[in-house]
């Protein structure tokens, strides 16, 4: 089961996802917002607009890497050792952003956390079509591909005579823990909202610890793909 269509440690893969899907982002946060104000069946519309621009950059991402993994192997184990020290740079950004967090004073996160209680009609002009601005949210964030491209490189068999199968199983997984995310954000509507203003501490505690997870699995990574190419 841990290598299953061409995909590598499985379940680690699955324990990364889970880390990185519960990370407040734009995209969770306007979910979140739309659902808060408007309801379940907008804030699914909004849901909608983050899987179709999530499942574009996917495409791309995985596109770009089976092309490379089918052209020149060599090249590819260089741009999985890149691609796991730009990890390890991720999550000591993490980090960075997990310690400002800690010590940031609360007016200040309740100016980035979404505001349950807006007026109808501004409201209305601000989110008249979740699926559109959800979508764009999701599309505009080129750094979502390089993401994608340094993530799934790692957990795929470049031997596999089939990497197609192994990225679209990746991408799977990935949409199917967002879709649970988000059901959850979608139907706790205002109250996660609230949460999301209180908790500042446990928020900068699991983005520090998923920031330390990062920088040594980028660096283990990066170790394990820089002796492959040797």
């Amino acid at each position: 089961m841990d290598h299953m269509f061409g995909v590598v440690n499985l379940w680690t893969y699955v324990l990364g996802v889970i880390f990185i899907v519960l990370l407040p982002g734009p995209n969770s946060l306007y979910v979140l917002s739309v659902a808060a104000q408007r309801g379940v069946r907008q804030g699914y519309r909004g849901a909608f607009g983050v899987f179709l621009g999530d499942t574009v950059l996917m495409v791309l991402a995985a596109a770009g890497a089976a092309s490379l993994l089918e052209t020149n192997l060599a090249l590819y184990h260089l741009v999985q050792a890149a691609g796991a020290l730009y990890l390890g740079w991720l999550g000591i950004n993490m980090l960075r952003a997990a310690w400002k967090r800690w010590h940031t004073p609360d007016t200040g996160l309740h100016a980035q956390a979404p505001q349950p209680h807006a007026h109808p009609a501004q409201a209305g002009k601000r989110l008249e079509n979740p699926f559109q601005k959800a979508l764009f949210i999701s599309l505009l964030n080129p750094k979502a591909i390089l993401f994608f491209v340094s993530f799934f490189i790692q957990f795929v068999d470049p031997h596999y005579p089939h990497p197609a199968l192994s990225f679209l199983l990746l991408g799977l997984i990935v949409q199917f823990f967002s879709l649970l995310y988000l059901s959850v954000l979608i139907f706790g509507g205002v109250r996660v909202a609230d949460a999301f203003r209180r908790r500042r501490r446990l928020s900068a505690l699991t983005m520090g610890a998923t920031g330390a997870g990062f920088f040594g699995f980028g660096v283990k990574l990066a170790l394990a793909a820089t002796a492959r190419t040797h």
